[in-house]
């Protein structure tokens, strides 16, 4: 396992916005997913007979409905009714889906990589824009998702599609940072180091999402065409906005 956990240089000045995202996905975490994963959905309610119609065709053949059934609560059916769903797209769903988790440690992994690469990326483009970028590759990564997803009605929730965009941003801007990343390779290794932000991002890329993606089974619970979508959403902003900016020549 490698996770990166801090990078050189850092700006000046406090990155206010990768603060108020991340404090928006912990309050999300709290104040929904916490209290609603604890309760059991009302059995009349509409909504679970629509979701468990709509999952049947993707439980495995073993899977019976009534299991399900056992084990479903309130926050399934909100995930349900407010994450993306390609198979019956809304607009609004586009953008709270980016703020739903499926877990604490889903949670966790995408907000440390938000604050690791998100302050500079901000210093670069101030935190208006900043935000404006992050929910742009966030739909960009959802939409290439649905490109390859087919009409499932199984939901996409989670920040790591507009969290790639800023690791995009972050891969075109600031190809001589270093990343220090932690690797735990029990028995052989675990400790930290230090890597060169484009290979750490580069293998993110390749090693953690392009590879599973052409490989892993369909009904991976891991959305990497998100990422993947994501991150070149975020390459391709950058490169545009650097290209831009440099002067034309004679």
């Amino acid at each position: 396992m490698f996770l990166p956990i801090s990078d050189y240089p850092n700006p000046r000045g406090m990155p206010w916005m990768t603060i108020a995202l991340v404090a928006a996905n912990v309050a999300v975490y709290l104040l929904f997913t916490l209290p609603l994963s604890a309760a059991r959905p009302d059995p009349g309610d509409p909504l679970l007979r629509e979701y468990l119609q709509a999952i049947a065709p993707s439980l495995p053949p073993n899977v019976p409905v009534q299991a399900v059934l056992a084990q479903v609560t309130r926050y399934d059916l909100f995930i349900f009714d407010h994450g993306f769903r390609p198979g019956a797209p809304a607009i609004a769903d586009l953008f709270t889906a980016m703020f739903l988790h499926a877990g604490l440690l889903h949670l966790v992994g995408n907000m440390l990589y938000l604050w690791v690469y998100g302050d500079n990326v901000e210093h670069r483009v101030g935190p208006v824009m900043f935000l404006v970028w992050y929910l742009a590759t966030g739909v960009a990564a959802t939409l290439f998702f649905t490109l390859f997803a087919g009409h499932t009605q199984v939901p996409l929730v989670g920040a790591s599609g507009a969290v790639s965009g800023v690791l995009g941003f972050y891969f075109v801007w600031f190809p001589g940072h270093t990343v220090r990343v932690f690797a735990f390779l029990f028995p052989f290794y675990v400790g930290s180091f230090f890597l060169n932000a484009r290979i750490v991002l580069g293998l993110y890329l390749v090693v953690d999402n392009l590879l599973p993606f052409l490989i892993a089974p369909a009904g991976s619970p891991v959305a990497h065409g998100a990422h993947i979508g994501g991150f070149l959403a975020g390459v391709l902003v950058a490169w545009l906005m650097r290209s831009r900016a440099q002067p034309s020549q004679e």
